[in-house]
């Protein structure tokens, strides 16, 4: 069948690393074949790249699923990524789904689409990752202002809860001069900001020796490239070394995202988490020392087996009590195949919800604490592409989002600017110094 300029979209779930993933993948669709098109409007073929951290991601992928069948009947669908890898059984049950493409295999769709009909039933492709070593480089350009470059993928860590590491194999990175060479390529294209992004970046080195400080002080070489932004990190491997070249390198940017998942040891234990909460707070503390105004993320998990009131009530105390920015909260989710999904000790639905809550209003008093400091401050913000209600918006190197009046020319841009007022959309106003 001629598939001469087909209009294929995509559609990506879930974290930066997919993104990056989506990204290559539809650069390798031919463009004398291939027209790319936005998801939302109707295409011959879409490539739905999916994420399965919770069961409720588990639920939004199937609905986009669906949502895309209806937009376009008779497309040919395509689904990728964790759930697909996960789950493709339960992913080829859907009706008008048409092939399903594993972890590693996802890399390689343009191999499957030599006849895209409507499949009679699901074609399914995916491969065992637990002894796997194939490691397929990405990065995403050209979507958005900043490009997340993927520089490992997979985890040894295990974690009770966890389904990562049966989506995407065991921990394993490239060798240094491949990352460069994305990255001189990322910096061709005139991009300011990478974001390096991964599964547990923390473990680089693994596959081929070095550390990710040393990864970063290669990095920070490459010239048009202006800021480093580190996307997570789990606080073991969260190194003096890597806090101390932020403090001294301006590109490597005050900003840090640090997995706590509970203030509670005894959760910590139950989760099989490589660190107490004393040496969060240990890292935590180390960066304020250094650079005072650095915005430092968390990821919360709340009701996980076993977290009674005091336990939850030792994570909000410690919470409240550290310098944080902001955190994620997310409510514990059983897993199919994980130690967690058989612990005794599960929390009530509307006894988590009512956690939930709690620390969401933690996370958000947190924020306005955050941003009272740096009013009056000076900083640099890359400016987004786009345009929403009149205004452009853009990110501080400590990761405060900003609003200014809309001027085409800022977009893309890094400009010096004074952090004036908070507005009434919860983003900081700002007047440009240069």
């Amino acid at each position: 069948m001629n598939l001469a300029k087909k209009k294929v979209a995509f559609h990506t779930l879930g974290c930066k690393l997919n993104f990056a993933e989506t990204s290559t993948i539809a650069r390798s669709f031919p463009e004398e074949l291939f027209e790319k098109v936005h998801p939302g409007s109707v295409a011959d073929i879409y490539v739905i790249n999916t994420c399965s951290v919770t069961d409720i991601a588990d639920k939004k992928c199937r609905q986009a699923i669906k949502k895309f069948i209806n937009l376009s009947p008779n497309a040919f669908i395509v689904v990728v990524g964790c759930y697909a890898q996960l789950k493709p059984q339960e992913i080829s049950s859907i009706p008008g789904v048409d092939l399903v493409l594993g972890t590693n295999e996802k890399f390689n769709i343009a191999d499957y689409l030599n006849n895209s009909e409507k499949r009679h039933e699901t074609e399914i492709h995916s491969c065992d990752l637990s002894t796997s070593r194939i490691y397929n480089s990405s990065y995403s350009i050209g979507d958005r202002t900043r490009s997340f470059l993927k520089v490992q993928d997979g985890c040894d860590y295990g974690c009770t809860y966890c389904t990562i590491p049966l989506a995407r194999g065991r921990s394993r990175n490239p060798e240094v001069s491949s990352i460069i060479s994305e990255a001189e390529k990322i910096a061709a294209r005139g991009v300011k900001e990478i974001v390096l992004t991964g599964v547990n970046i923390g473990d680089f080195g693994k596959s081929t020796g070095g550390s990710f400080a040393s990864l970063l002080r290669q990095l920070i070489n490459i010239e048009g490239i202006e800021r480093f932004r580190i996307s997570s990190i789990e606080p073991n491997l969260l190194t003096d070394e890597l806090i101390e070249m932020a403090e001294m390198n301006r590109k490597i940017l005050p900003h840090f995202h640090i997995p706590l998942q509970s203030g509670s040891n005894k959760i910590l234990g139950l989760m099989r988490r490589r660190y107490t909460r004393d040496v969060f707070a240990d890292r935590v503390n180390k960066i304020k020392n250094k650079i005072p105004l650095a915005g430092i993320g968390a990821d919360v998990i709340i009701g996980f087996p076993g977290e009674n009131i005091s336990d939850f009530e030792d994570t909000y105390t410690f919470l409240s009590e550290l310098p944080l920015s902001y955190f994620h909260v997310f409510t514990f989710s059983e897993r199919p195949d994980t130690i967690a999904e058989k612990l005794p000790g599960k929390v009530d639905y509307m006894e988590k919800e009512m956690r939930r809550k709690r620390l969401v209003d933690l996370s958000e008093s947190k924020n306005q604490e955050f941003m009272n400091l740096n009013t009056g401050k000076s900083s640099e913000v890359l400016f987004e592409k786009t345009r929403s209600e009149g205004l452009i918006t853009g990110f501080t190197s400590n990761y405060i989002k900003v609003e200014y009046p809309w001027q085409p020319l800022l977009a893309s841009k890094i400009k010096k600017v004074k952090l004036k007022s908070i507005s009434p959309t919860g983003k900081m106003c700002v007047e440009l110094i240069d």
